[in-house]
């Protein structure tokens, strides 16, 4: 775990944090406890540690700049990416992390149980099902699908001064075309992901409630 702790590291200052504010150690823990479980319940197509460093946690951590209030939500979460690693992050905000997968269900529980991570709560629904006591200001997705599904199948979800932070490649531009961007402001935001080969950007966009 040297290495891997060597590399955390050095990822965190070029993303611009300072590894001493972070739970590094936590972070570790995930990633050993995912090789763990991945062997038998194929949770990730990435394998090898140092790309589950890079392509995994450096890429979660990646969108912490635009982050938005406390209340927060992973929608399609699958082995807690990027919403686990955010939480660990920022103890302070409050994280639910949402898949239909049972599997991945059961893995975010042993995750929470055992980093702990007392921040965060695991909702088992497809997206477009779930109802919240309270709407959150941030919903991310990193594997959803496109734009236009993403803003239908959450908006309700999603409070009026809210963000949904879409992690896409190197050109989410073409996703947009096929997006209704009346009453919305959309924001691309190109990242540099330490150890990861290809383009990453981010979209920020600010749609608010649906209107009654």
């Amino acid at each position: 775990m040297l290495n891997l702790a060597e590399g955390l590291n050095a990822g965190l200052r070029s993303l611009g944090e300072d590894p001493d504010t972070h739970p590094c150690a936590l972070y570790l823990a995930y990633l050993e406890l995912l090789s763990r479980w991945n062997r038998a319940y194929n949770l990730t197509g990435v394998r090898d540690p140092e790309r589950m460093l890079a392509y995994l946690l450096l890429d979660s951590l990646s969108i912490l700049p635009f982050l938005r209030g406390e209340r927060c939500l992973d929608a399609g979460t699958g082995a807690g990416l990027p919403g686990l690693i955010l939480a660990l992050a920022r103890p302070k905000t409050n994280w639910t992390l949402l898949d239909s997968s049972g599997k991945k269900i059961r893995f975010l529980n042993r995750a929470i149980a055992e980093l702990p991570a007392k921040n965060v709560q695991v909702a088992h629904s497809r997206l477009e099902d779930y109802q919240a006591e309270q709407p959150f200001m941030t919903i991310v997705s990193r594997a959803l699908g496109s734009l236009p599904e993403f803003l239908s199948k959450s908006r309700h979800l999603l409070a009026p001064d809210g963000v949904l932070l879409a992690m896409k490649g190197a050109q989410p531009e073409a996703e947009l075309h096929a997006l209704d961007a009346r009453g919305i402001r959309i924001t691309i935001h190109r990242l540099q992901v330490p150890g990861v080969d290809s383009k990453r950007s981010v979209v920020c966009i600010e749609a608010g409630a649906r209107s009654s």
